[in-house]
């Protein structure tokens, strides 16, 4: 490495993963390595235009929370709860004995309780307006995750939501990690949520042509970066990281998964939902996000991508990954296996980010047998690649045209 700025890297001491990979660190990693995709039909979707989608497997919000904690909370924070508690149990911090003022959490979300807005909207239309729930509001609103999961936590330092589409993850993960290179925080949940797999919320992205639309297969319907791949699987999911200081991390003597040093974000100030069609958005925020830690672009050995298997963004992303990296690293995007989480993406896909650092393997990207032959970059098909990682990179888009960056380095 050709020299970390000193003091601006930090360490993930724990994760909690709910996702359609499974609950808990273990079950995604194997799943994710697997390359098993999760996409299946949906019966909440039957009627719909696009019937499957890829949920979080055997999720019992009353048994992991208890029902007088569950039945007030729309499902993006009950997720994110779960998470957090699997993450802080996971450090090996105890957040009844922390200095909560001392603690931040920052989470990112889109699109909030989607579920709960469609449920009370049909109450409000065909039944009575004073049949419609007071808990509509604190239920659907994008920044009570962050104020729950505080709650939860006993978390008395800053808390906040990010919006940027599905860069909220990752926008969440260098929020995080600025509070604490600037000493605002000693520790910090960050990390993102998202379900939104609602009628109207999947109506609307099937209009836009975002969805894929293979009814006959969907368990193989997310193809990123394939010849052959026309759109994106909505799915659900929370990722939850804890994030120190590497010297208070070592003074706890906590080995870290691995350890963020770069983060770069940038607008491309393009289109409401198409990339910048040669990437250049993407590609600034890469070059930023290396220059922060301190990284030639030779020196990354993989690439955790956003891959949506959308024909527009696999194709600008790919182009934008080749003009800073060339065709080195190894790339992948586990959303063949995942699904789209959306908002979450940035951060579940950065905890996978770090566990390939961690235990030296790429997964695969699921689903894919023919590479689009106008992507140049190695995308990693067929089987997860056992090598040596040091050095990688997680990207994340969202619609607005955002983007980020994140650098993450072995512990």
């Amino acid at each position: 490495m050709s020299g970390t700025l000193a003091g601006r890297s930090v360490a993930i001491t724990g994760m909690g993963l709910v996702t359609p990979a499974g609950s808990g660190v273990g079950e995604n990693w194997k799943r994710i390595v697997a390359g098993v995709p999760a996409a299946a039909r949906d019966p909440q979707l039957r009627s719909e235009e696009v019937d499957f989608s890829c949920r979080v497997p055997g999720f019992d919000a009353d048994a992991l929370l208890g029902r007088r904690t569950a039945w007030k909370l729309d499902r993006f924070v009950q997720i994110a709860l779960v998470a957090a508690r699997q993450a802080v149990a996971d450090s090996g911090l105890d957040s009844d004995a922390w200095d909560g003022a001392r603690v931040g959490v920052v989470l990112g979300n889109s699109l909030g309780g989607t579920a709960t807005f469609e449920k009370q909207h049909r109450t409000y239309y065909t039944e009575a307006p004073e049949d419609v729930s007071p808990l509509m509001i604190p239920m659907g609103m994008v920044n009570m995750v962050a104020g729950y999961v505080a709650m939860d936590q006993r978390i008395h330092g800053p808390s906040l939501v990010t919006a940027t589409a599905c860069a909220s993850g990752a926008s969440a993960l260098g929020t995080a990690r600025q509070w604490l290179t600037s000493g605002v925080c000693d520790v910090v949940l960050a990390g993102g949520t998202e379900s939104a797999i609602s009628p109207a919320t999947l109506t609307g992205l099937s209009q836009m042509g975002a969805l894929s639309h293979r009814m006959d297969d969907p368990a193989a319907a997310s193809r990123p970066f394939a010849a052959d791949r026309d759109g994106f699987v909505a799915a659900e999911g929370a990722a939850v990281l804890i994030l120190e200081r590497d010297e208070d991390a070592r003074a706890r003597g906590t080995r870290p998964y691995a350890r963020i040093t770069g983060y770069g974000a940038s607008s491309d100030a393009y289109h409401a939902t198409a990339p910048h069609p040669q990437g250049d958005g993407l590609a600034r925020a890469l070059r930023t996000a290396l220059t922060d830690a301190g990284v030639a672009p030779d020196e990354v050995a993989h690439v955790n991508a956003h891959g949506t298997s959308t024909p527009l963004n696999d194709l600008t992303e790919a182009q934008a990954l080749y003009r800073v990296f060339g065709s080195r690293p190894a790339v992948t995007s586990t959303k063949g296996v995942t699904g789209h989480t959306l908002a979450a993406a940035g951060a579940i896909e950065a905890a996978y980010t770090a566990l390939s650092l961690r235990y030296g393997v790429i997964p695969p990207t699921a689903n894919v047998r023919d590479v689009d032959p106008q992507i140049e970059v190695d995308v990693v098909t067929g089987a997860a690649r056992t090598v040596p990682v040091e050095i990688a990179v997680s990207t994340s888009l969202g619609f607005g045209g955002h983007n980020a960056a994140l650098v993450l380095t072995a512990a």
